[in-house]
Parts: structure tokens; C-alpha cells; sequence
């Protein structure tokens, strides 16, 4: 499938500030990068948001027909507190009160954070590489960048010579900051003597005798600068320019400015054609914060317990309620409006089951195929998806006119219809079909209840042969039958 010939695709590029053609740097390909999460505590559900954008940008993607190189990062090291180039890292933080290792911190919080994506029905990413992982890279980047003049040592540690880079660069062009204002705005305090400049960014941080997570290096034993990751990871695995760059918009300064200005310190010329950026999730109408207590965690949504809700809402309703906004506009989560996405839902999936009882006639009496058109129009406009949901609720529509017998569609305006709504639904937006999942899991029941009961009949005749074997196989299948007084009872691994 090369539908995206057939397409015109345009994406809001934040580096110029306006919507683009699309056009990879090698056609029928797209490297995306995108920032992923600092795992020292559970996700978050305006990190949720963001990751859910980039999902939805990687699947309609993979629908048009491009093969995708989709990386999203674990940073497992050297990501400071308060991310700038001094205090302590998250994770060693958490590590130490919590009185653990650091790669126990990692492994519980990273096996979190896919367990949320999984529950929100996530693609996962072609490679998912880690920092810690990644240090030899990092190590050669920070020598290339000095060797070009851009950086320096002091006292162990590694700068960005960000006045240097500004002679014959633009440090500050995605963002739209200007490094004289910044210079003017900015004074010099207790621990950043070693900078030549206070916009000087570290890419390697000299360790401090109680820094847990270090690693030699040619200034001295340390760990890597926060922003140096990306550059290394980006590169490796999409080349020195690939396509596509995203994560949250409160990324586009200082990190994504850093990762510029490292790529053309190494390059000479710029790593990303397409700058993407998702915007916040407030609460309420305010900032999510653990602090002030306005926060929502991802489980508190589907298994209930948060006074911001009145019930719990299935992860299906939740993704469709973020679909409903532009990934470039802020959205505001209230009980109101997850109430709303719901009955919103419910009318989507009902009308899908009653697509499935139409009849076909002689005639079409609906433009099938000028509604699936816009459609894509909706998904070329980088990436509307409130416009597509809106489309979609259109040929709903069509399918109760239809099933009211007020218009008339041919068999194959039948299968367009089905065909789109079932794509863009299920394939693009990452709905799942919940329906369908509850029939089938009735059926699986069924079968396994059949099962049970030929095997209590094989027991019954003594076959103990044929027992064993339904007993086994099921088990080999993850299902398992435990027997007790009041019967065989089973479980599902």
C-alpha cells in the first residue's frame, strides 16, 4: 500500500512556525524521534497525552503506507532535578529514599509506564533505547563537539560554548529566544562558576563523590548532560538528518534548542526537517501538580478512586476524549467532559454495530467517496483529529439514514463506508472495538466451559488420558483449571 503518493500531507513545523508539505528525507520512509519519559516515578496523565499524539501521528503514518523508524527514548540517567545543570538526579534521588538501586528505580517505574500505554491501547515504538545504554555515544559526541571548538572543560566537567556556536549559528531559533536577552536577563550564581557563560549547558557533569550513577570518561569519572541523550540516540539510529522530532511543548526550550545546537556543532547543518510539539493537559482549568494535589493519575481514570471523577472510565473513553483535541491545543480534562467523550463513544460504537446489519440496494443515494475524502483532508491538516471525529460521526450518521431506510448505499459504497470508519476508528485514532472484545471473551468462555465438561466426562469414563491432555493443552495456552469441591474452576495468565 502507497497511499501516501496519493496524499498531501502537511505537519506544523514549530522551527518556522508554520504547516509544511511533508516530504521524507528517503521516500516511503519516516524516522521519528520523540522524547521519551525520565522513569524515577509513575506517568503521568498529561505525559499519557503527549505519548498518545505521537501514537496516533506514528499509526496514521503506517496507515498512508510509509515504513516507519519510530524511537522513543527511556532516560535512565543524568536528568537533574530541577533540569538545569545542577542538583541531584531524579532517579539517584529517588533511589536514595527510597534506599534502592537506581536500576530498581528504572525497572519499576519503566514496567509502569508500559503497563499505562498498554492499557490505552499504545503501538510500540520500532526501538526503545536507554541512556545508560548509550554512553560510549555520548562520550565521542562531547569529543567531536570540542574538537570543532564548541566546547570546553572545566574542573571535569564539559560545556556547550553556547556564545561561541551563536557566532556563526542561531542558538535560540526554535524557541525564538535571543541569546543577547538571554545574557542581559541572566546572573551568575553559586554553582555555575565553572561556565564561561550562564547559557553555557553541560554535556558532561563531573560526579561528585556521593553521585551515585558515574562512569569514566576522558575529563574524569561523571555522567552524561541531559539534552547529549537525544543527540546520540537520534542519530544513531535515524541518521544525521532524519524526519521527524516530537515531544511535549515544555521540551522546545532548553532541550530541544540544546539538541540543535549539539547536532550542528557535530554537523554543521540542522538534524530535523519537521519539529513537532504536543501541548499540555491542564485539570480543571489549572496545571496538573502533585504538589497542590490537582493531579490525576492514568489508573485512578480506569479503576476509579479520583474525587476530580464520579465514576471510573474505561481507558477507550479516554483516548477517545483526547482525540477529540488538536494534539497542538491545550486540553482541559474535567469529569464534565470525559462524561460527554463517553456518550460521544457509545454513539460511535453502537453505530458500527448497526453498520454491520445494512443492506445493500441498487443505487447510492450518499457521495461515499467525497465524505472519505475529507476524512483524509481532515488527518492532512496535520493530523486534526477533532475534524476527523467529526467526520466520522457524519458517516454514522449515513449508517442510521441508511438503517432508517431515508437514503440507500450500493454494496460497494457499503464497503467504502465500513471500510473507513473501521480504519480511521480502530487502525488511526487507536480505538479499540470493546464490544467485539467482550463477544469474543464470552465465546472464549464458552469454549472453555465445553472443555471443562468434556474433560469432567473423560474422568468420569476414566480416560485419565484425555483429562490430562484438555487439562495440559489449556495450560500450555496460558488457561488454567483448578479443581475444587464446588467444581473446575479456570484462570487466564
Amino acid at each position: 500500500m502507497q497511499l501516501y503518493k496519493n496524499q498531501s500531507l502537511k505537519i506544523y513545523n514549530s522551527l518556522s512556525g508554520e504547516k509544511e508539505l511533508f516530504k521524507p528525507v528517503h521516500e516511503g520512509n519516516v524516522g521519528m524521534y520523540v522524547c521519551g519519559p525520565t522513569v524515577y516515578s509513575n506517568v503521568h496523565l498529561g505525559n499519557v497525552r503527549t505519548f498518545m499524539s505521537f501514537d496516533m501521528i506514528f499509526r496514521y503514518l503506517l496507515h498512508l503506507g510509509y515504513k516507519v523508524r519510530y524511537v522513543r527514548n527511556i532516560t535512565d540517567v543524568g536528568h537533574i532535578v530541577d533540569d538545569v545543570d545542577d542538583g541531584e538526579d531524579k532517579i539517584a534521588k529517588k533511589a536514595r529514599v527510597e534506599q534502592l538501586e537506581p536500576m530498581e528505580i528504572v525497572q519499576r517505574y519503566t514496567v509502569d509506564f508500559h503497563e499505562v500505554l498498554s492499557h490505552f491501547n499504545f503501538l510500540p515504538p520500532s526501538i526503545e533505547p536507554t541512556a545508560t545504554g548509550h554512553i560510549i555515544e555520548q562520550i565521542e559526541i562531547v569529543q567531536q563537539i570540542m574538537a570543532k571548538g564548541f566546547a570546553y572543560e572545566s574542573n571535569g566537567s564539559v560545556y556547550f560554548d553556547v556564545v561561541k556556536f551563536n557566532e556563526n549559528h542561531h542558538y535560540g531559533k526554535l524557541s525564538g529566544r535571543n541569546i543577547e536577552e538571554m545574557m542581559a536577563n541572566t546572573r551568575d550564581t553559586e554553582g555555575q562558576t565553572d561556565k564561561r557563560n550562564p547559557q553555557d549547558f553541560a554535556l558532561w557533569k563531573k560526579a561528585e563523590p556521593e553521585h551515585i550513577m558515574r562512569w569514566p570518561s576522558p575529563w574524569g569519572v561523571g555522567f552524561p548532560g541531559w539534552h547529549l541523550e537525544c543527540t546520540a540516540m537520534s542519530t544513531k539510529y535515524l541518521g544525521e538528518t532524519f524526519d521527524i522530532h516530537g515531544g511535549g511543548m515544555d521540551l522546545k526550550f532548553p532541550h530541544h534548542e540544546c539538541e540543535i545546537a549539539q547536532n550542528e556543532a557535530c554537523t554543521g547543518h540542522s538534524p530535523v526537517n519537521y519539529w513537532m510539539h504536543a501541548n499540555m493537559l491542564t485539570l480543571n482549568g489549572k496545571k496538573m501538580s502533585k504538589s497542590t494535589g490537582n493531579n490525576i493519575l492514568p489508573n485512578e481514570i480506569y479503576n476509579g478512586g479520583s474525587p476530580f471523577l464520579s465514576k471510573a472510565f474505561s481507558p477507550n473513553v479516554a483516548r477517545f476524549f483526547m482525540m477529540q483535541a488538536h494534539y497542538r491545543s491545550i486540553l482541559d480534562f474535567t469529569n464534565d467532559g470525559i462524561v460527554a467523550a463517553e456518550k460521544g463513544f457509545n454513539r460511535l460504537m453502537d453505530g458500527l454495530e448497526v453498520l454491520k446489519g445494512l443492506q445493500a440496494s441498487s443505487t447510492s443515494s450518499l457521495n461515499i467517496s467525497q465524505w472519505r475524502n475529507q476524512c483524509y483532508d481532515a488527518m492532512n491538516d496535520d493530523f486534526n483529529t477533532p475534524i476527523l471525529i467529526a467526520n466520522l460521526f457524519e458517516g454514522i450518521r449515513f449508517v442510521n439514514l441508511v438503517n432508517d431506510q431515508k437514503e440507500t448505499l450500493t454494496a460497494e459504497d457499503l464497503q467504502l463506508l465500513s471500510d473507513t470508519l473501521h480504519t480511521f476508528t480502530f487502525d488511526v485514532l487507536g480505538i479499540k472495538n470493546e464490544k467485539a472484545e467482550a463477544n469474543n471473551s464470552e465465546k472464549l468462555e464458552g469454549v472453555i466451559a465445553l472443555l471443562i465438561e468434556m474433560r469432567l466426562e473423560a474422568r468420569a469414563n476414566k480416560n485419565f488420558a484425555l483429562s490430562d491432555q484438555i487439562r495440559d493443552q489449556l495450560a500450555a495456552l496460558g488457561i488454567q483449571l483448578k479443581d475444587g469441591k464446588d467444581g473446575t474452576t479456570f484462570s487466564i495468565n
